[in-house]
């Protein structure tokens, strides 16, 4: 990876980061378009539990994960929902890097030859750097069959 690369990941990890830990704060609290749809028809209480009506929010349940450390976009223990919901996302991100740079580490290219599948050589490398292998024939991409003595 070159420098320029790693900077713009970098920078890219650092701008996700700022973006989960702190804006994610000011994220509206009201409902979503499904949410929504879903609420149409049914009247709510000041603590929004259904007191009449009829909609699809009524088959709703809780998700089997409803007491996982994550829930509800906050961590659990932590009491100051700023922080809590901040931490939550910084972690979310943190998650979402290492598996995905798991994933593009396990199907990267990989070289038979021991240069960089992804780099393109030049003059430095072993076709142009005058090293001899042991057979006596210069190493390197431009040897063939015919440059092997016999």
């Amino acid at each position: 990876m070159t420098k320029r690369t790693g900077a713009f990941i970098l920078g890219g990890l650092l701008v996700a980061l700022l973006l989960a830990g702190v804006v994610s704060n000011f994220a509206s609290a009201h409902p979503d378009g499904l949410d929504s749809s879903l609420r149409q028809g049914c009247t709510f209480d000041a603590d929004d539990n259904i007191t009449g009506g009829s909609c699809p929010a009524q088959q709703s349940r809780d998700h089997e994960l409803a007491d996982s450390p994550l829930a509800d976009y906050g961590v659990r223990g932590i009491d100051n929902s700023y922080l809590s919901t901040g931490l939550s996302g910084v972690l979310g991100v943190l998650l979402t890097f290492a598996i995905g740079g798991g994933l593009f580490w396990l199907v990267r290219r990989r070289s038979t030859d021991g240069v960089d599948a992804g780099r393109v050589p030049t003059d430095g490398d072993a076709a142009g750097s005058g090293r001899v292998s042991a057979d006596g024939v210069g190493a390197g991409a431009g040897r063939t069959s015919t440059d092997v003595p016999e």
